[in-house]
């Protein structure tokens, strides 16, 4: 059956924010809700049924339950809710899967923060550009920490696209973030500066990051084949990118 199937009645939640982790460029945003809900020892909160998704079970090391491959984790003192994701979402069912989840988030009064890498190759120890994106007065709160807007036309492509999308259509308030990522690699450092100087100054929260900065060789080793697997599928990637000179 379609939908989000809940596991824990008794997380107290009150109009959360809701990080969305789907796999796209640089694997930003599964990197950095991982990292999230991981960080927090946020709690299993619910399993994602929507249409479309691969019918599929995955397994963790040295763990012998089974899970969904899209799941919420809740952190109910930080009133916080993370979408993690272990598959792409395919391009026939990223429509689907935005009605699915919009439809949950807006009954529940949530407001999602959706992420999303655009492929800029930088030098080592570069910050990574940041710039946010926002449907309804959701700008007000990108102004309120400092996060700029873009300096380019762009879109936002891919599950992502589709969610953001059906924000504009239906008049909902949603933001987005977008980092600069090194589009052939899984990018630690990028979904670092996306919890710290974006995520983090939203939530009101601080988020330690040296775990992801410091095991940066070893996670682009161990999420490598993911990432290959979104770039042979580009247009399964969730990503931003450039309109260019025909807009």
């Amino acid at each position: 059956m379609s939908g989000i199937e809940i596991h824990h009645d008794d997380v107290s939640l009150d109009a959360p924010t809701l990080v969305e982790g789907l796999p796209g460029v640089g694997l930003v945003g599964k990197l950095a809700t991982d990292h999230l809900a991981e960080t927090f020892d946020m709690v299993h909160y619910a399993d994602v049924h929507c249409e479309g998704l691969p019918p599929v079970a995955t397994y963790q090391s040295g763990d012998h339950d089974l899970t969904t491959p899209v799941r919420l984790y809740a952190d109910a003192e930080r009133d916080l809710l993370a979408l993690r994701s272990d598959v792409p979402v395919t391009p026939p069912a990223a429509l689907e899967f935005a009605e699915c989840l919009s439809a949950w988030a807006d009954g529940d009064e949530v407001t999602p923060i959706y992420l999303s890498g655009i492929g800029r190759e930088r030098d080592d120890g570069t910050t990574p550009g940041l710039y946010g994106i926002a449907t309804g007065d959701a700008d007000d709160s990108l102004a309120a920490v400092g996060i700029e807007a873009p300096d380019e036309s762009g879109l936002v492509s891919g599950p992502t696209g589709a969610l953001l999308s059906h924000a504009v259509r239906t008049g909902t308030t949603a933001l987005g973030l977008i980092v600069e990522s090194t589009p052939q690699f899984p990018d630690p450092r990028a979904a670092a500066h996306l919890l710290q100087s974006g995520i983090g100054p939203l939530l009101g929260v601080e988020i330690p990051v040296d775990e992801l900065t410091d095991s940066a060789e070893e996670i682009r080793r161990a999420k490598r084949r993911l990432a290959r697997q979104m770039q042979e599928a580009e247009e399964t990637s969730s990503q931003a990118r450039p309109l260019g000179m025909y807009q």
